[in-house]
């Protein structure tokens, strides 16, 4: 190596030095701005290049990765912050790293972590849970829901619940009297057979709103609907005449079997007359060769859904509609397409009376196994994308078989969720309003700073005076962003962001006015303007050229924006103005050029992608002010500058914008409320360190917390 490139490389050994003992103030800055993507690289880069590795580090590259919905970053530096600070990791923290797991697919360990934070809390939660009936409230706004474990269920499979009036139907495996009981072999329990009970709602005593269900006088419908076979999932038209109900495929007292040896299911129905059920048969969609079941009506009971693993489906078994023209007559299945089956299993429709399709599925994104989804069928018969009902509904267990009641307050769900009763246990549910709570909307338009052009599909996000991120949305075409149900008397930072734009935000504050709408419209500042990359001026010391803390905070603009757009290919230039020797000043700009090209190298930009970095000093002045004028301060500050020319790649730009704006639509569009939220404002934060003795999964024991069980037992429900 000669010595001219030695010097160089000692010059740019020593900036570096320099430039990250000033970025850990720079990345607090960004952090404190909301600006997590780029306070994410500087927190980072400071600890796999200065090997900063303190608890303020850690703690703020976790959060801002957190912040910015990257998960699986999120995990990694949660984990490495907990493994060096064990003993000083605030809840805040341990709290999100489970989140972080559980996001991950890493339910176990996020569990554990979970159930430590609510047994340091003491969580009231944690009490409920261990008592046989328990009641579980879910705040949701204006909303609670309480969930109680059916006293009727049994140590069996017990699931369903379809109200009519007054009456409850069900399905259970519960033995009866008779010696001659056949036992299913799958999961060595009798046979299914569907049951009714009388309906009472009660009133807890001392509780205002703590309303229950009770389904007492359980009877078994007798023959013909019931057989020495399985009988489940009953629906019926709301005259209470007519049955659909699932059966095994049957000959006789025996069942019948496909060509594979299997014994499928069948959808049969049946009419009730003059107090009796008779003429049971079964539809003519079913076939031998493959199972049809779980059937449930349209409000109009012109349609009946069903479920089958027929050929010609998206997976494991699908859910079908088919139209029903008469008595007896039924147009052709139709599968109700990729927007609702995945290629595992969709199965236990229910249509309510608000014309959602409720559905399960452990297809789609969920908290566990199979989880309720619901999905609006619109006027032209199209389905809206599903959503997942989340907690209580939902858990990590097995979750089905959802109904809700005409008016939308009371229904039932089922599940094989811990601390039941048996193999899988019905729930009812109450959804109570309480007071209207006072909440207000904050909205706004973000627009274009230069042209006042509106901006679309920025992301805008509300976040509390704990700079916790509680709710996040996009802008549509004409800038337009709206937060609903947002609680009165707080104050609330909104921030903007968008690809290739400066960031932008507005504190807000609600008051006491119920319904009040609170406006906080914001400008975005493009970085792209034609051919450059724009920022504000870089300044230096009098006579230097070392990057300072303000030009650093400056340039990482032009890292993010070409770390964004790894095709683009730029030049520096550098100027001043008029006062000072021109060949001096010509000296200065060029050293300080370089020294703006050497900072954006040190930031992992390839050396390739700056094609030069040249000082012209005084010579392209952009006014009059030459030597021998006086000039105000203002006009000397013109010409005082820094461009950033994008020479190559700049058509790749556009491409690249547009591909990120459908990605931010996806993302929001797809964010689901779940168990975390509920946990999240639910469980009281008390200030404690957590010290969790003998809790293998939160001691890291990957070898403990990973190996999820991923076997689905095999019964006739699933």
């Amino acid at each position: 190596m000669n010595f001219k490139k030695l010097l160089a490389l000692t010059a740019l050994l020593v900036l570096t030095v320099n430039v990250f003992g000033q970025s850990r103030k720079v990345a607090d800055r960004y952090f404190e701005e909301f600006s997590y993507v780029q306070s994410a690289k500087l927190y980072k880069d400071l600890v796999l290049i200065k090997g900063d590795s303190s608890q303020h580090v850690l703690s703020r590259l976790a959060e801002s990765y957190y912040n910015n919905s990257d998960t699986k970053e999120a995990e990694v530096w949660y984990q490495k912050l907990i493994s060096n600070f064990n003993e000083k990791v605030e809840e805040k923290h341990l709290f999100k790293y489970a989140q972080a797991l559980r996001s991950n697919g890493k339910y176990k360990k996020s569990d554990s972590i979970f159930l430590t934070l609510a047994q340091a809390r003491k969580s009231s939660l944690n009490e409920e849970l261990k008592k046989d009936s328990y009641l579980s409230d879910y705040n949701n706004q204006e909303k609670r829901i309480g969930v109680r474990n059916l006293a009727i269920n049994t140590p069996y499979s017990d699931f369903g619940g379809f109200l009519l009036n007054g009456k409850s139907y069900f399905s259970s495996s519960v033995p009866n009297d008779s010696k001659r009981q056949k036992i299913y072999k799958w999961n060595n329990q009798p046979f299914l057979n569907i049951y009714k009970a009388e309906e009472e709602i009660q009133t807890l005593e001392g509780s205002k709103q703590d309303t229950i269900l009770v389904l007492g006088n359980i009877q078994k419908l007798g023959e013909p609907i019931a057989s020495e076979l399985h009988e489940s999932t009953p629906i019926f038209t709301k005259d209470g005449k007519t049955i659909y109900f699932t059966r095994n495929n049957s000959e006789g007292k025996r069942a019948r079997r496909s060509k594979k040896n299997t014994s499928n299911l069948k959808i049969y129905k049946a009419s009730y007359v003059n107090g009796y059920w008779v003429n049971v048969k079964e539809l003519p969609f079913n076939n031998d060769e493959y199972s049809t079941g779980h059937p449930a009506l349209s409000p109009d009971e012109k349609t009946l859904y069903f479920v089958s693993n027929m050929p010609g489906g998206y997976g494991q078994s699908d859910i079908y509609k088919v139209e029903i023209k008469g008595k007896d007559e039924y147009g052709e299945p139709v599968n109700l397409g990729s927007t609702i089956n995945t290629p595992e299993k969709e199965v236990f429709p229910y249509v309510g009376d608000d014309n959602v399709l409720y559905f399960s599925s452990n297809g789609h994104l969920g908290l566990g196994l199979l989880d309720i989804f619901q999905a609006k069928i619109n006027d032209n018969g199209t389905l809206s994308s599903p959503e997942n009902l989340g907690y209580p509904f939902n858990s990590k267990k097995d979750d089905f078989s959802f109904f809700i009641s005409k008016n939308g307050k009371r229904g039932f769900f089922s599940s094989n969720r811990e601390k039941g009763k048996g193999d899988d246990d019905i729930y009812s549910f109450f959804i109570y309003t309480d007071p209207p709570v006072c909440t207000q909307i904050v909205k706004g338009v973000i627009k274009n700073n230069k042209t006042n052009a509106p901006v679309d599909a920025a992301v805008i996000k509300l976040i509390n005076k704990e700079k916790e991120i509680i709710a996040e949305t996009v802008s549509d075409s004409l800038g337009n962003y709206t937060f609903k149900d947002v609680p009165c008397n707080n104050t609330y930072t909104v921030t903007a962001t968008k690809l290739d734009h400066r960031s932008g935000r507005s504190v807000v504050s609600t008051n006491s006015k119920r319904n009040n709408e609170v406006t906080a419209n914001i400008k975005l500042t493009p970085l792209i303007i034609g051919n450059q990359i724009v920022i504000k001026p870089i300044y230096f010391d009098y006579d230097k050229s070392v990057i300072r803390e303000d030009a650093e905070y400056e340039l990482e603009n032009i890292v993010t924006v070409m770390t964004n757009h790894p095709e683009i290919v730029i030049k520096i230039e550098s100027h001043t103005d008029s006062r000072g020797r021109k060949d001096y000043n010509r000296m200065l700009s060029d050293k300080r050029a370089k020294s703006t090209r050497d900072y954006i190298l040190s930031r992992g930009i390839a050396s390739n992608r700056i094609e030069s970095a040249i000082g012209y000093g005084e010579d392209k002045p952009l006014n009059d002010c030459v030597d021998g004028k006086k000039c105000t301060e203002e006009e000397y500050q013109l010409n005082r500058r820094s461009y950033f020319y994008i020479i190559k790649g700049s058509e790749s730009i556009e491409i690249r914008q547009e591909q990120e704006k459908r990605r931010v639509r996806k993302r929001i569009a797809t964010k689901k409320s779940n168990f975390l939220e509920f946990l999240s404002k639910n469980l009281k934060r008390s200030g404690r360190s957590l010290r969790p003795e003998n809790n293998k999964c939160f001691k890291g024991k990957e070898e403990d917390c990973d190996k999820i069980d991923k076997e689905v037992k095999v019964n006739y429900r699933n």
